[in-house]
């Protein structure tokens, strides 16, 4: 999903640049995530009711070449956390993984976390650590994925898309219409598996 909602906001010739760099990425197995151990400790602090503690131990945990990375995420990280409210009001939710078929196109739809509340409220959480703030056309694309899928991914949640490193919140525009957005991204998928072919020969 982060490839896809990533080329969606790409334009020109750029589109054409982004395919052939995930292909490459593809062939030569390259897929590290550099931001697990933040995902973890945002997810311990909320379990654990900690109030950030895990956030502030982290940056000290990883290796000193992403140090400067987690600094940059972690102040925001712990902004969300701290907007969520009473830690003793929320908790995690298990979230399951789900494949959204786009056009000819196949996406994994995967949220880092679900949320809780005690009212019955809940939320699927996909976390966004981009330098550059979420567009609104990654931000509808990842919105609409979630939503599209929400009965195998958390029944009756709401999509969440955060942007760590602002410690913002994105959720669904209710003016948005769904069959607009849904022949949206049938066209770019179209586009995107006839580039990949194109990469391929």
């Amino acid at each position: 999903m982060l490839g896809f909602t990533r080329y969606v906001t790409r334009t020109g010739p750029a589109k054409a640049t982004f395919v052939g760099g995930l292909r490459r990425a593809r062939e030569r197995r390259s897929g590290f995530n550099p931001h697990s151990q933040l995902v973890k400790a945002l997810k311990a602090d909320i379990a654990f009711r900690t109030g950030g503690s895990y956030l502030d131990g982290v940056v000290d945990l990883v290796k000193d070449r992403w140090k400067p990375l987690y600094e940059s995420v972690s102040a925001g990280a712990k902004a969300y956390l701290l907007s969520l409210g009473d830690p003793a009001q929320v908790g995690l939710a298990q979230t399951r993984d789900a494949l959204a078929s786009i056009g000819p196109l196949a996406v994994k739809v995967n949220p880092h976390f679900g949320l809780r509340y005690d009212d019955g409220r809940r939320e699927a959480v996909r976390l966004h650590f981009d330098e550059a703030p979420p567009t609104p056309e990654a931000v509808t694309a990842t919105l609409h994925l979630m939503a599209r899928h929400m009965d195998q991914i958390l029944p009756n949640a709401e999509p969440v898309l955060v942007d760590v490193r602002r410690g913002a919140t994105h959720r669904i525009n209710p003016a948005a219409k769904p069959g607009d957005i849904e022949s949206w991204l049938t066209g770019e998928a179209a586009a995107f598996t006839a580039m990949w072919s194109t990469t391929a020969a």
